[in-house]
């Protein structure tokens, strides 16, 4: 699989390295729903970029619209709890994750779900992560976002203001409190020239 990445010039590391949580900044949305943001928690993450575009066992799914099925508009892969992630430093940020939120969240993220964006054209729509407990519980998402930025929206369920956060270059948002039920997020398409992004999402057991 053949991509271009324009590198940050900022990422430079030898190898990818994870920074301290601790720099972490929380912003409350409303409604019990709140979201973390760290930039460049992740060095070295052009790199984990191209090896994950490698190495991963991406997949091109398709779901039902109306009375056909169309493409959907990013490749996808999954591991589950007992699955060996592609590379040691996911397992490292899930593990660091785990920590830094177990008093907050009471367990432990144990899946991890990525998404390839290959450009602009590519994208994910309005949604909430409630097919699991995230229906009826507050939790936790956390997104590391390897190559090129993309925007991520934010906004009430029912529409309303939107936030928006560019995320890219090994950039980490947690998403969590009531977020999943009471807002929406997505990846909206972008008819400018965008390189390719890869999103890693940390869930905890049950969470879709």
């Amino acid at each position: 699989m053949s991509v271009h990445l324009q590198g940050s010039l900022f990422d430079q590391a030898d190898r990818p390295q994870l920074g301290p949580l601790a720099g972490l900044r929380r912003t409350v949305l409303g409604d019990g729903a709140w979201i973390d943001l760290l930039p460049g928690w992740l060095s070295g993450a052009d790199d984990l970029f191209a090896e994950l575009v490698k190495a991963v066992p991406w997949q091109a799914e398709q779901w039902q619209m109306y009375d056909r099925m169309v493409a959907v508009p990013r490749l996808l892969a999954h591991y589950g709890a007992e699955d060996t992630l592609p590379d040691p430093v996911l397992h490292e940020a899930r593990e660091s994750l785990s920590c830094h939120y177990a008093d907050e969240l009471g367990e432990s993220f144990t899946t991890a779900g990525l998404c390839y964006y290959r450009d602009g054209r590519d994208s994910v729509a309005w949604h909430g992560d409630l097919s699991g407990r995230s229906r009826y519980q507050d939790t936790m998402v956390a997104i590391l976002s390897l190559g090129a930025p993309r925007d991520l929206l934010l906004r009430p369920r029912g529409g309303g203001d939107i936030v928006r956060r560019p995320l890219g270059h090994g950039d980490l948002i947690v998403m969590g409190g009531s977020c999943q039920r009471t807002w929406q997020h997505a990846i909206p398409k972008t008819a400018h020239a965008k390189g390719p992004r890869i999103s890693v999402q940390y869930r905890p057991r049950g969470v879709h």
